[in-house]
């Protein structure tokens, strides 16, 4: 009876770690959600002509390409590490971008998809961020949007990062599929 009882949990305990990284959430709501928040941050595309190259940040390609090779639950974390970095760099003072209130809808899908990510994670708990792409993150705040003053340029190179983010956020998580 006893090891009647022990399988049972550990069958469960192997079932809900297994579920919970194969989330069904991710095929289905999160591309959805990815989708529209990569249609939102084209709506809130500035043509500007100003040059912003005294700006640039180097994009974080060295993280991406580890948690592209790292297990199933350390793509999860870091997915919802960047979408949680690119809410954060939204909600700065924003009141010189020429979006006309589509941040708004911008930050609720994608706090969505955080929000959505996060039920996939099940027991599995909070991990450490990844120091690298939080510093990228805050140079992007500091060499661009203040160096800039805010400016509806600087907000404009932000755009742009943004979306190469959220196509690379969604080839993380879409990848969890075929693990």
């Amino acid at each position: 009876m006893l090891n009647g009882v022990f399988f049972v949990c550990l069958s469960l305990s192997l079932y809900s770690a297994g579920s919970s990284l194969s989330c069904r959430w991710i095929n289905h709501k999160f591309r959805e959600l990815s989708e529209k928040s990569l249609d939102l941050i084209d709506t809130m595309a500035n043509n500007s002509t100003n040059s912003t190259e005294d700006a640039e940040v180097d994009f974080p390609n060295h993280p991406y390409n580890k948690a592209s090779k790292a297990s199933a639950e350390d793509k999860l974390h870091f997915t919802v590490q960047v979408l949680e970095e690119i809410v954060s760099l939204f909600e700065e003072d924003h009141s010189n971008a020429s979006w006309e209130n589509k941040e708004e809808n911008f930050l609720h899908v994608v706090t969505q998809q955080v929000e959505g990510l996060h039920s996939c994670f099940g027991s599995q708990g909070h991990k450490k961020k990844n120091k690298k792409l939080h510093m990228y993150f805050k140079r992007l705040s500091s060499h661009v949007l203040k160096k800039m003053g805010h400016s509806a340029e600087s907000w404009e190179l932000i755009r742009k990062e943004m979306k190469t983010h959220l196509i690379r956020a969604d080839l993380l998580a879409l990848s969890l599929l075929t693990n």
